[in-house]
């Protein structure tokens, strides 16, 4: 499989989203963008695009919120959606509408040549917290934004705020050691927690008006599907997926159970909602 070029502290990052973790979320394309759709809702209204503006996806994944905002700026804008994970992008190449305004590429955003002062808006739907060396990153898509350019992206506030995610890992870890814990600085889905290290590291990197505004959500993990398909989604993606990997399958069996002990309280018809917790981040280029 081809891999992107990128920052050398990016390569554990470009690994994992072009092995079998990738290749689950691209296998989950659908079920994501019902579950994520809302969010990619919230992203357009602060970011705000202008029919025939040029958009920069960071961190596309599967294509969801680039086809979105393609849609938001045609016919006469565009929208680049960028990723390193091979497996997202190719879902994302067939499920773009055909006509739309829109482009993906392969590639690490922390070292990519882009045009100087090409974008009107950089944008991101949770694909911003996995870089190594966050001011180089912003740095280099700064760049790429035009003087008048706006950031608008959305990330994950603290894993306590944040039970859809952290309520299944804590019923698998009744059954396998805990995983090893993640610096506050260390890429992954809670990197851009904290508001004063998000502050710092945009304008650190020459952003400027940077503002964070929380939204609390309700995650409905089941999607509709009841309580086996929020179970089966626990179970595919996320972290108490990766705490399973390399456990026999008595294990998962056992974690499994848990995970659905754990959900029942929470299911209300064919849903399953948790609380989640995001930042709605939105700066200028200068």
């Amino acid at each position: 499989m081809e891999l992107p070029s990128g920052h050398a502290e990016n390569a554990d990052q470009i690994a994992y989203w072009n092995g079998p973790g990738g290749q689950r979320w691209a296998d989950r394309q659908a079920a994501q963008e019902i579950l994520l759709g809302p969010i990619a809702d919230l992203l357009i209204a602060h970011a705000k695009p202008k029919p025939g503006e040029r958009v920069l996806d960071v961190g596309c994944g599967s294509g969801g919120s680039t086809i979105a905002f393609a849609k938001a700026v045609a016919p006469d804008g565009f929208a680049l959606g960028l990723d390193v994970s091979g497996p997202m992008l190719e879902q994302a190449r067939k499920i773009a509408p055909k006509g739309l305004p829109l482009d993906f590429v392969l590639a690490d955003a922390t070292v990519y040549p882009f045009d100087p002062a090409s974008y009107d808006l950089l944008v991101s739907r949770f694909g911003v917290m996995f870089f190594a060396d966050p001011i180089a990153s912003f740095s280099n898509l700064r760049r790429a934004l035009k003087p008048s350019g706006r950031l608008a992206f959305i990330c994950w506030r603290e894993p306590k705020e944040n039970p859809w995610m952290m309520a299944p890992l804590m019923a698998v870890y009744k059954h396998v050691p805990k995983m090893p814990p993640v610096g506050p600085d260390d890429p992954g889905p809670f990197a851009f927690a904290s508001e004063e290290r998000v502050t710092r590291i945009l304008k650190g990197a020459g952003f400027t008006d940077v503002a964070m505004q929380p939204h609390n959500l309700a995650m409905d993990i089941a999607i509709g599907g009841g309580l086996d398909a929020a179970v089966d989604g626990a179970l595919q993606i996320g972290p108490a997926t990766r705490a399973l990997e390399g456990h026999p399958p008595e294990v998962r069996e056992a974690a499994k159970a848990s995970i659905r002990e754990m959900l029942t309280p929470y299911v209300k018809g064919q849903s399953v909602p948790l609380p989640g917790a995001v930042w709605v981040v939105t700066a200028r280029a200068s």
